[in-house]
């Protein structure tokens, strides 16, 4: 049995790098935010090792300058 057994095929899907990435739907179905920077976090968590959410504060930034 593979890791991604465990999970119906809409908890995740594959990234481009081979990465497992969970859906919204998962952690919605977890029930609770893990605290890791989710790149689909439905709790609205922003991790300092979320590149994503870093790129989205600098143009912000960058706008009010």
């Amino acid at each position: 049995m593979s890791f991604t057994d465990k999970f119906d095929k809409e908890d995740y899907y594959l990234s481009a790098e081979g990465y497992i990435v969970f859906t919204e739907k998962y952690h919605l179905k977890r029930g609770y935010c893990c605290q890791s920077g989710c790149r689909h976090c439905p709790y609205g968590y922003i991790g300092d090792n979320n590149d994503e959410q870093k790129r989205v504060k600098t143009k912000m930034n960058q706008k009010e300058e």
